[in-house]
Formats: structure tokens, C-alpha cells, sequence
């Protein structure tokens, strides 16, 4: 018999299986495919913790995998003697979330450690608070983040409040290795934790110091209140954790007219009204969009689940809803938060500003122009808190503002992961100053593009479900980084970054080193630097696809996206990717 038979049948005999994980079982006893999808392999533990589908099995996210997993981090903890310390707990909205969250709560108490479980759903960022407002050695966040309604995750947060770094997750996943998924772990009634003292629940308690150090970033604090009167946006925490945290700062700056779109308002991990709960994605702001035009309302504002994302959409010139794409919202962030500190004087010695290498490289002339340096990470918002953490121990240099492609945003050190909270709240302020100058988002980004000139950017995902999955993505990413051509669309190659080496080859055969941490990821140098661009493709680290980055400028705006659109093209098509 195979070994994912040998998994199935186990679990099936397990006496004290979960009922509604025991119909699961019991109804795809005859099906080989979904039996081996479930069991033919183990949920990995990376830097990011688990993530995956929910469903019975120990290749999906349930009880059973969730109090493996905690118990790897609880002999983790004992180890480096960390359990008086304690550990944080938040969730999302997520179905499951809640339970998850208890389970890995019961685990840790069991073991000894001291727990602080949020008593509702909390922000992502706002974990990664308070684990240091806390003392505390670690944290867990039960959340997908914009993960389709099937998923879950499981991450980890080290004492620092950024997520546990690589040496540390190896440590932890080889511990839960080690640990039968039934027999080999702790759990104490939640009830008993609580009157020994090991389990805490914490909420306004953290709530109020966590506002107070988001309210700090803000840069000019009256001039939100100075338009209040005729200034109104529309808000959606898409059914996720942002709704209460995001309106009371934005109250707190003198807001007076927030909508929030009632059908996305109440925490609901089905998502009923959109098919993926993605900021990233147009559809989610369907309702939100009504609503403004409604109202007149001069910004769209939308967190997902776990609220460490935002987007936004704005009014264009003609007055029609348009969203803006990561790159361009965080490229306004960084010109509203680089010209307002040097105009009131906030500007700290040795400024820094960080991007991830699939952002857009339009932030080099904005960083330029205010004698910034800007530093480039792999990524993944921890590399970023990597930096922010290295800053601070050194005291060389001041992390100013930092984000990634992807919707994510932090101003401030006060936690080492991007928050919506923040990012909402300087979005406000930042649409609040241009209304005072009578322009929109819209139009302050056109100015922007006239003052550094036209970039365009694109992304392409493709998705293979399946036990072929992984080896087909695996092929294609090979495919580009051996076989790299001399130019796309008629654009030439410069270099070939090929992260997983760590080695830069150069069109002329001469090599360089790409002095970041190893990673599967392969770079293309496009063009030059008037005319030019790039492309980047990797494996999503939580979801069975591959990912296509791209990036193009042109002092002419209908040649950038006209070249953009062929590179894209021709990309795509040499990996194979449909």
C-alpha cells in the first residue's frame, strides 16, 4: 500500500478524529486523486509558516496541522528558554480562523508558555506590534491574507515582530517534523490555561498604544481636518479585520465623512460578495464604486482580510472611478511622505527608502531627486523588516517609508510588516492635501510621470492545481534561466540575474554578484536606462502558481505600454505558460 494510503487510513482510524474531518474522509474513500491531493504530502513550513487549503489531511490547513505546528514552535521556544516571555496570538476573518487561533493557544499553554490571544480579529500588523509592545519571544497570525475563501495560513513572528527569519523557521520545521500530528502533542482546556494565569486575552489594551504609534506617522495632522467639510471617501474592509482600527484613526485625523460599503462591513470568512477578497483585483470595489458616485465621494478605500493590504481607486480628470496599481500609489506615498518631511523639516539623517525587486523602478528618480538612498530587497515584506531591524541596531541609517508591488505599505518602524492601518490613514491625508489643491490622485500621479517620466508595469499569473503543478512551474522557471535569449520583442538583454546562484551574467560575458539571499527567482535587464525595462519570474511561496513581473519606461506614454505589452507577450510565451 502507498504511503498516502497508509497517511488516509490513519487519520480514518484515529478515535478522536474531528467528526466533520471524519465525513471528509469517509467521503472520498473511493477517489485515489483526492486522497493523494490531502495526503501525499506534508503541509511545509517555511519562513512564512503554513499555508494552504482548508480540509482534513496533513496536506491542509485544520486542527490537527495547526497543533503540530504550534508544538514545533513551543519545543522551539523551550529550547531557547523564551517561555516566560510568551507568545501573541491574532486571526482574521477567515473561516476557521477563530478555532485556529484556540487551538494553537491550548498548545502553547500546555507546554508551559505564557499566551496572549486577541479576543477578536485583529489586524496582521497589529500582531507584529505586539509582539514587541508585549516582550514577547514570538507570534502567530491565523490568516491567508487575500487568499481565495478555501484557504488558510499559519505565520510566525519572531521577537522582533517581523516573521521568523530562515535559520530560526528550519529550526522550528524540523521540530514539527519530529512530532506525531496526533500523539506527540500538548493541549490544555482553554478555560484551565486562563485560571492558571497562562493564557491572557488581550485587545483595547494593545489597541490604543498600537493607534497611538500609526497616529505618529502622520505628517500634517490639520489638513485633513481643514477639507473635512468636502471631503468624503469610501471605505471596505471586505469582510476582513480592518473595519474598526481603520475608521477610528481615520476619526482620530478629523475624517467626518467615511462610507462603509454595509455588504463588505461585517467579518465573513465565505466573502460573499466578491470571488477572491484581493484589493488587487477591480471587482472587489464593485459595490464601493456605486457608492461614491452616490455620494461624490473623492477616494475609494479597500483592506483585504487581514488587513496588512490596501488599494484604492480615485477619480480620473473626466471624473470617471480608476484604480491605481501598487506601484503608483506607493510611488504617490513616497513623493507626498519625501516632500512633506523635507518641507517641515522631519527628515531624519541618512534616509532610506526600500522596495522589493519586483517593484517599480520608478522610485529611483523619486529617491534621486531627494537625495534618498534606496535600497533593494528580494520579495517579501520581511526582508524589508530584515532592514528596519538592521538600522536600528547600527543606528547608521533612518528607514523612511517602504513597499512592495503587491499593495503593501509601512511608514514608521513601530512594526515589521506592512499595515493597511497606516497606509489607509496616509492615503487620506495625501488625497486630503492635493484636494486642498484642487487636483485628484489621478492627476497628482499624471504630474508625477511629467516630472520623472512615463514607467509602466504588469503582472501576469498563471495557476497549476495538481500533483503536476509544482514540476511544471519548476520547468518553466528553468526554461528562462538557461535558455535566455538576446532580446525580448526586439529589446535586448543586458543581464540575466539569476537569484538562485546569486550571479548576474551580462550580455558582454562578464559576471557580477546579485548580493541578495538566494532565492528561485530569475531577472531579466532590459533596454537602457532612458528606453528600457525589466522582467522577473518566480514561484508564488503560497499558492500553486508562477508569477511574471514587468516593468517598462519611455518618455512617450503610448510607446511605454505598446513595448510593455510585448514584452509580456513574448515572455510569456517562451516559458510555455498558458
Amino acid at each position: 500500500m502507498s504511503e498516502y494510503m497508509d497517511r488516509y487510513n490513519r487519520w480514518l482510524a484515529f478515535e478522536g478524529l474531528d467528526k466533520a474531518l471524519r465525513r471528509e474522509l469517509e467521503e472520498i474513500k473511493n477517489d485515489d486523486n483526492a486522497i493523494r491531493s490531502r495526503f501525499a504530502r506534508e503541509l511545509s513550513f517555511g519562513t512564512a509558516g503554513l499555508r494552504d487549503q482548508m480540509g482534513a489531511g496533513c496536506g491542509r490547513m485544520n486542527i490537527y496541522t495547526v497543533r503540530q505546528a504550534t508544538q514545533g514552535l513551543a519545543k522551539w521556544i523551550a529550547d531557547i528558554g523564551g517561555g516566560d516571555r510568551g507568545v501573541a496570538i491574532a486571526y482574521d476573518s477567515r473561516n476557521f480562523s477563530a478555532e485556529f487561533a484556540l487551538e494553537s493557544a491550548r498548545v502553547l499553554c500546555a507546554n508551559g508558555i505564557k499566551t496572549y490571544l486577541f479576543d477578536a480579529l485583529r489586524p496582521t500588523p497589529e500582531l507584529s506590534f505586539a509582539v514587541r509592545h508585549l516582550g514577547c519571544v514570538s507570534g502567530i497570525v491565523i490568516t491567508a491574507s487575500h487568499n481565495p475563501k478555501e484557504y488558510n495560513g499559519y505565520k510566525v513572528y519572531g521577537e522582533d515582530g517581523g516573521q521568523l527569519p530562515p535559520d530560526a523557521a528550519n529550526v522550528v520545521a524540523e521540530a514539527i517534523k519530529s512530532i506525531d500530528i496526533f500523539d506527540g502533542v500538548k493541549l490544555m482546556d482553554a478555560a484551565e490555561a486562563e485560571k492558571q494565569g497562562l493564557l491572557t486575552y488581550i485587545g483595547e489594551d494593545v489597541d490604543a498604544p498600537y493607534l497611538d504609534k500609526v497616529y505618529e506617522q502622520s505628517i500634517d495632522r490639520e489638513v485633513i481636518s481643514r477639507v473635512a467639510d468636502d471631503f468624503s471617501i469610501v471605505y471596505t474592509p471586505i469582510h476582513g479585520s480592518g473595519n474598526k482600527l481603520v475608521r477610528r484613526i481615520l476619526e482620530r485625523c478629523g475624517m467626518k465623512n467615511v462610507i462603509v460599503v454595509k455588504e463588505q462591513e461585517e467579518p465573513d470568512g465565505d466573502f460573499p460578495t466578491v470571488e477572491t477578497p484581493n484589493p488587487e483585483n477591480r471587482e472587489v470595489f464593485t459595490r464601493a464604486i456605486e457608492l461614491a458616485k452616490e455620494n461624490g465621494s473623492d477616494l475609494i478605500i479597500g483592506t483585504d482580510p487581514d488587513s496588512d493590504r490596501v488599494g484604492i481607486v480615485v477619480r480620473d480628470i473626466e471624473g470617471n472611478y480608476v484604480t491605481l496599481t501598487g506601484n503608483q500609489t506607493g510611488v504617490l506615498l513616497s513623493e507626498y511622505i519625501l516632500s512633506m518631511r523635507r518641507k517641515m523639516g522631519l527628515m531624519p539623517e541618512n534616509p532610506v527608502l526600500i522596495k522589493t525587486v519586483v517593484t517599480t523602478e520608478m522610485l529611483r528618480p523619486v529617491a534621486k531627486a531627494y537625495d534618498v538612498e534606496l535600497m533593494e530587497v528580494l520579495t517579501g515584506f520581511k526582508f524589508i523588516g530584515e532592514k528596519i531591524k538592521s538600522f536600528e541596531q547600527t543606528g547608521e541609517k533612518n528607514y523612511v517609508f517602504g513597499f512592495e508591488e503587491s499593495y503593501g505599505y509601512l511608514s514608521g518602524t513601530y512594526v515589521r510588516d506592512k499595515d493597511a492601518v497606516v497606509a489607509s490613514m496616509l492615503i487620506t491625508e495625501m488625497a486630503a492635501h492635493f484636494k486642498e489643491k484642487g487636483m485628484t490622485l489621478y492627476e497628482a500621479m499624471q504630474a508625477l510621470y511629467a516630472k520623472y517620466g512615463t514607467f509602466r508595469e504588469g503582472v501576469k499569473n498563471f495557476y497549476y492545481y495538481g500533483i503536476e503543478g509544482p514540476s511544471r512551474i519548476a520547468s518553466m522557471i528553468e526554461r528562462l534561466r538557461t535558455q535566455a535569449p538576446d532580446n525580448f520583442a526586439g529589446v535586448k538583454v543586458n543581464a540575466v540575474r539569476d537569484y538562485s546562484t546569486g550571479v548576474i551574467k551580462y550580455a558582454d560575458g562578464s559576471e557580477g554578484k546579485t548580493n541578495q539571499p538566494l532565492n528561485n527567482m530569475v531577472y531579466y535587464e532590459l533596454g537602457n536606462e532612458e528606453r528600457g525595462g525589466w522582467v522577473a519570474v518566480r514561484p508564488s511561496g503560497t499558492e500553486p502558481k508562477i508569477k511574471f513581473y514587468f516593468g517598462y519606461s519611455d518618455p512617450d506614454k503610448a510607446t511605454a505600454q505598446a513595448r510593455l505589452e510585448e514584452i509580456m507577450t513574448a515572455v510569456v510565451e517562451m516559458a510555455g505558460a498558458e
